[in-house]
């Protein structure tokens, strides 16, 4: 991963519709991304703070997935999160 602890940029705004799908909105670029439900745990788990440790348990705890899976997966969203600079130390 290539920010071992990282963190939703002042200048994202997330909103979550009904905790199935949310919406972060980049209000540099006013360009907005659609994030489905892990992508939103991810997300909300950055913005409390949470390892990725931990947020892989819970991934893994309601998917029924390994751990290591639900990690692998974190580290691809947070690289995509990296990508557009939604997120930053």
């Amino acid at each position: 991963m290539t920010n071992p602890n990282p963190a939703p940029c002042d200048h994202v705004v997330f909103t979550d519709f009904d905790g199935v799908e949310g919406i972060l909105v980049d209000l540099n670029t006013k360009k907005y991304y659609q994030l489905n439900e892990t992508a939103m745990m991810i997300w909300k788990g950055l913005e409390k703070g949470l390892p990725s440790n931990v947020i892989a348990a819970k991934i893994a705890e309601s998917y029924d997935i390994t751990s290591e899976d639900a990690l692998q997966n974190i580290e691809k969203a947070i690289k995509e999160f990296e990508t557009y600079k939604l997120i930053g130390k």
